[in-house]
C-alpha cells in the first residue's frame, strides 16, 4: 500500500473513531529534559502526527539575505547525515512516513506523520534532518531554481503584485514589508554558508512549540522529545521588534496589464490578545468573513455583480496587526467596488449590526469550529498554533462560549471605535478605470 493510500485510509478510520471535538483531552507533557508539548492521545489506529513550530520564520533573515530562511526550509528534505537527497527520500518512503516543512513571516513548521511500528526509526530520521542537514550544493542549486521560478511566476500574478505593494506600504523597511521568499537578486546571491547561517538562526529551544496527536502515551512522548530535540541550542537569532503599521487612507495603483484588477485593502488591526478580539472576530464575519452571507458579498456581488468574491479578515501577526480584505473585479468595475466597500465599512461603523446578523454570525462561527478537528495532523497543527498564540489548553472548550458572549452593544461600540473607513487603503494591481494613486 502506498503512503498516500495508507494515510487516506488511516485518516478515514481515525475520523470514524474521532470523539466529539469538545471532548478532546489535551495533556501538557514535560519531558525529563524539560521540553514541553501538548498531547491528544488516540489509540484507535497505530498512527500519530507530530508538529514542531519555531517562532521567528522568514523575519529572521539576515540583512541582505532575504529568502535565506525560506530556501533553507525547502532544503531540509534534500538529505541529511550520510543520506543524499534521493537516498533520504527512499528512506522516508520505506518507513511509510511523511515530513512536511513550511516557513512564513512568523514561524518555521515541521510536520511528521508516521506508523507506531516505525516510530523510533522515523524519529531518528527526523532528528538527523534537524541536526545533520547536508545542504549539498547540487540540492541548493536545484531548490534555488525552483524558488526563482516561483518568484518569476509571482511577478506575473496580480494578487501577488498587490500583496507585495500592500506590505511595502503597510510595514516599510520591517521584514513584514518584503517578500519572505526573497527577490530574484537576493536568492540568486545566497551561498551555502548563508543557508547554514539561516539554519542556526531558526532552530533553538527558546522559540520551540510542540504538539502530538495519535497513538502515543505521555511517557512515550516525553522520551521522544528528548531523543528528537534534546540537542537544541538554547537561543536562536533575535526576533525583530514590532512593525509600525503605516497604513493611511487612499489608493495605490500598480500598473499591470490584465483585464481584471485585484485589490487588497486594509487598515490598522487588533491584536490577538486584545480584550475585544472576539468582538472583532464576530463583527468581521458579518462584514466580510468567509461565507456568502456577509454585507460585502451582498452589496458588491449580489446586488451589483462587481465581483465573484470579496472578503475581509483579521491578521493579528506576532509583530503587527492589520485588518484586511481582497476583491477582484473587471477594470471598468473596480472603482465602483472600491466605493461600495468603503461605504459598507462606514455604514457598519456608524450603525453597527442587527440582532439577526449577530445571531447568524455566531451560529456560523460556532458551528464551523468543530469541523476544523478533522484528523490528527490537523489537530496537531491547531494545538501548536494555540501555543504560539499563548492560548490556554481550555481554549478548545471555551472558544465558542466567548463568541456567543458577544453582544449587539459590544459590536456597535467596537465598530464605531475600530473601523476606519477614511483610513482604509486600497492597493490595486491592474488598470482600473477611474482610479489613480493618491500617494
Amino acid at each position: 500500500m502506498t503512503l498516500l493510500k495508507f494515510i487516506s485510509a488511516a485518516l478515514f478510520a481515525w475520523l470514524l473513531a474521532l470523539p466529539a471535538w469538545a471532548e478532546i483531552k489535551i495533556q501538557e507533557v514535560t519531558s525529563p529534559g524539560g521540553i514541553t508539548a501538548w498531547l491528544v492521545e488516540d489509540h484507535s489506529i497505530p498512527f500519530a502526527a507530530l508538529e514542531l513550530g519555531f517562532r521567528g520564520g522568514t523575519s529572521l533573515d539576515a540583512p541582505g539575505k532575504r529568502g535565506g530562511v525560506y530556501l533553507m526550509t525547502g532544503l531540509l528534505e534534500e538529505g541529511s547525515g550520510d543520506l543524499p537527497a534521493q537516498e533520504y527520500a527512499r528512506a522516508l518512503e520505506s518507513l511509510a512516513a511523511e515530513f512536511s516543512y513550511d516557513a512564513d513571516r512568523d514561524s518555521v513548521s515541521i510536520s511528521a506523520r508516521f506508523l507506531t511500528e516505525n516510530r523510533d526509526d522515523v524519529v531518528e530520521l527526523l532528528r538527523q534532518t534537524l541536526f545533520e542537514p547536508r545542504f549539498d550544493q547540487d540540492a541548493l542549486d536545484r531548490v534555488r531554481a525552483q524558488v526563482l521560478a516561483g518568484l518569476r511566476s509571482d511577478a506575473k500574478s496580480p494578487s501577488d503584485i498587490a500583496g507585495l505593494a500592500f506590505a511595502r506600504m503597510a510595514y516599510g523597511d520591517h521584514p513584514y514589508g518584503s517578500n519572505g521568499k526573497g527577490t530574484l537578486e537576493t536568492v540568486a546571491a545566497l551561498s551555502r554558508q548563508d543557508i547554514f547561517d539561516a539554519y542556526e538562526a531558526v532552530f533553538a529551544r527558546d522559540r520551540l512549540y510542540v504538539s502530538a496527536v495519535g497513538d502515543i502515551t505521555a511517557d512515550e512522548l516525553g522520551d521522544l522529545l528528548d531523543d528528537l530535540l534534546g540537542a537544541l541550542k538554547d537561543n536562536g537569532a533575535p526576533i525583530p521588534g514590532p512593525a509600525e503599521v503605516m497604513i493611511e487612507g487612499g489608493v495605490t495603483v500598480v500598473d499591470f496589464e490584465t483585464p481584471q484588477s485585484v485589490a487588497l485593502f486594509g487598515q490598522k488591526g487588533i491584536e490577538r490578545e486584545h480584550p475585544d478580539f472576539f468582538t472583532a472576530f464576530v463583527m468581521n464575519q458579518i462584514l466580510g468573513g468567509g461565507s456568502f452571507e456577509t454585507r460585502l458579498m451582498a452589496e458588491v456581488r449580489e446586488k451589483r455583480g462587481l465581483t465573484y468574491g470579496v472578503y475581509s479578515y483579521l491578521v493579528p501577526r506576532d509583530l503587527a496587526a492589520v485588518y484586511m480584505g481582497s476583491v477582484a473585479s473587471a477594470n471598468g468595475k473596480m472603482a465602483e467596488a472600491v466605493e461600495v466597500i468603503r461605504a459598507e465599512w462606514r455604514r457598519m461603523a456608524e450603525d453597527g449590526v442587527t440582532a439577526q446578523e449577530l445571531k447568524d454570525a455566531q451560529t456560523y462561527l460556532t458551528g464551523a469550529y468543530p469541523l476544523r478537528f478533522d484528523g490528527n495532523s490537523r489537530i496537531a497543527s491547531i494545538l501548536a498554533g494555540m501555543q504560539m498564540d499563548d492560548l490556554p489548553i481550555s481554549y478548545v472548550k471555551t472558544r465558542n462560549d466567548r463568541i456567543n458572549a458577544v453582544t449587539l452593544e459590544d459590536v456597535k461600540r467596537l465598530a464605531a471605535d475600530f473601523l476606519d473607513p477614511d483610513g482604509l487603503h486600497f492597493t490595486i494591481a491592474g488598470r482600473p478605470e477611474g482610479l489613480e494613486s493618491t500617494n
